[in-house]
């Protein structure tokens, strides 16, 4: 990770550091992590179940059907906010999902796409309301998607990748706190 840093320009380092200085102006997590919809993949149009319609209405939640519909929702009901954007006030931030398939840690070559899987799809954990500012950050360098990654696994213990922890449950949480730390987690302190 230092390394990933420190291939960076000056310039580079000084913007990405200055918008995690100040990621809560950049970055929304939900409160709580909450698998909305196991066995929900991205699609190009949702149709949910009665259970799933039930529990969003039970928030006020309207129901999204488009493809990152179930995100959405997701981040929603598990207590995110969506900030409105400063051009267009009647547009919000974008939902990110944080595992997006890219930037694989380096010892290891797999990285979870959260979009095609079943488990992680409609995972608040891994789910940001994310400024388009810091969206383009995380979308172009490692470092900062790894900045998120981290910070997911701080607030939920959430690791689907075990980059941070040695074993993880069927649903990518943190079974055991390692008795030495990980190399990513010596890499980001």
């Amino acid at each position: 990770m230092k390394l990933k840093f420190a291939e960076l320009s000056a310039a580079e380092k000084r913007i990405i550091n200055e918008v995690w200085r100040h990621r809560t102006q950049f970055v929304q997590w939900p409160t709580q992590a909450v698998l909305l919809w196991d066995g929900c993949v991205r699609v190009r149009y949702h149709h949910y179940p009665e259970e799933i319609k039930n529990k969003l209405k039970s928030k006020g939640i309207r129901i999204d059907p488009r493809s990152n519909g179930p995100a959405v929702m997701s981040f929603l009901f598990a207590g995110g906010r969506r900030p409105k954007r400063a051009f267009d006030p009647k547009q919000e931030w974008h939902i990110h999902h944080i595992y997006d398939g890219k930037f694989p840690w380096i010892d290891n070559g797999d990285i979870l796409h959260a979009v095609q899987s079943d488990m992680h799809f409609t995972q608040s954990a891994g789910l940001v309301a994310i400024h388009p500012i810091a969206e383009a950050l995380a979308d172009e360098y490692f470092y900062f998607a790894w900045l998120l990654r981290y910070e997911s696994y701080l607030k939920f213990s959430y690791d689907p990748d075990m980059v941070f922890c040695r074993k993880t449950d069927n649903h990518g949480f943190k079974l055991e706190i390692p008795v030495n730390k990980s190399p990513a987690l010596k890499a980001l302190e």
